[in-house]
């Protein structure tokens, strides 16, 4: 993984702002530019692209909107970004999801997530958060929780925004870690899950830390653990599950791409966007709240870091067996 220091962030985006706001100003088309975000609205990738669109309308002075188009864990979606016209005018934020499992989860997935994409830029990343529901009154930290997990044999019920998808398979980590069953209840999207534990539907969920502080600050969930290397702001509380015996730092990671054959001159463009727009107060804002910072990328880095995420995730995958019917 990478993490770009701030004094980084600003120096490699003086250098990069400085040639393509030249050489590229008018490389894009010039209408509204659209980012499809290929999940519902209220879940952390439509929060994320809206904070984004901001920063960018700001940094290309010109029109930016978010269209969700969801379905299939993200497929529907991406599958319609990469098929947009290559001019710089359609994008998608790709996630964990998009861009590093479905590969592995989906028998014939109808994009390729190498090929079919220009990476633009590295937006943010998110820590999960272990969420358990108020109703569960018996489980007050992570020890009661697994203790609790052994002694019903498969009836915790875990929620997740769809078989394979990275809430999914990073609660499957823990419970392989901690040696317990559980009944899985998939949903449509994270918002969805987080209403059914809220409901008291459904006991537990694996999801970004925002949206599950959103439901313990009115005491309808509780947050037992993170997996983060550290403990955050957001939640100073909250032990690490490294702290707690398993060793998993993971969350989302959220990153623009643009269709194949994108011209290298708007990549360019669109890369110095990123890395100003990210600066940008109420984009900042937007990412304080989910737990989140800037981290722009050149798109080669991009590129690495997304193909090392795939080897990672996949060993799980088929260690797993887990597959979503075509």
């Amino acid at each position: 993984m990478f993490i770009l220091s701030r004094r980084g962030l600003l120096a490699g985006g003086a250098a990069l702002l400085a040639a393509p706001r030249l050489a590229g100003a008018q490389a894009l088309p010039d209408r509204p530019i659209r980012i499809i975000v290929p999940y519902n609205a209220g879940g952390i990738t439509d929060v994320i692209s809206r904070g984004m669109a901001v920063g960018l309308q700001a940094a290309l002075n010109q029109p930016v909107v978010v269209e969700n188009r969801p379905g299939a864990n993200g497929t529907v979606g991406t599958l319609a970004a990469a098929r947009a016209p290559a001019d710089g005018t359609t994008l998608t934020m790709g996630i964990t999801d998009t861009f590093a499992i479905n590969r592995s989860t989906f028998p014939s997935l109808p994009y390729n997530d190498e090929t079919d994409f220009a990476p633009i830029s590295m937006v943010t990343r998110v820590p999960f958060a272990l969420m358990i529901g108020a109703h569960r009154r018996d489980i007050t930290d992570f020890a009661s929780f697994v203790r609790e997990a052994r002694r019903e044999a498969g009836r915790l019920s875990h929620a997740s925004w769809g078989v394979g998808s990275s809430s999914h398979l990073a609660f499957e980590f823990v419970a392989r870690a901690q040696n317990f069953e559980k009944l899985h209840v998939p949903f449509a999207a994270q918002a969805p899950g987080m209403q059914a534990v809220a409901a008291a539907q459904v006991d537990s969920m694996m999801l970004p830390v925002g949206g599950a502080n959103s439901l313990a600050v009115d005491n309808r969930a509780r947050i037992i653990a993170l997996a983060h290397p550290g403990r955050i702001e957001l939640t100073p509380n909250v032990p690490t599950l490294t702290e707690l015996g398993v060793p998993l730092s993971t969350g989302l990671w959220l990153a623009l791409y643009a269709p194949a054959r994108t011209p290298p001159a708007v990549v360019a463009r669109l890369n110095a966007a990123v890395r100003d727009g990210v600066r940008h107060q109420q984009t900042l804002d937007v990412f304080r709240q989910q737990a989140g910072v800037p981290e722009p990328s050149t798109p080669e880095e991009l590129a690495a870091f997304a193909r090392a995420e795939r080897e990672q995730w996949g060993r799980l995958v088929r260690e797993k067996n887990i597959r979503v019917d075509a």
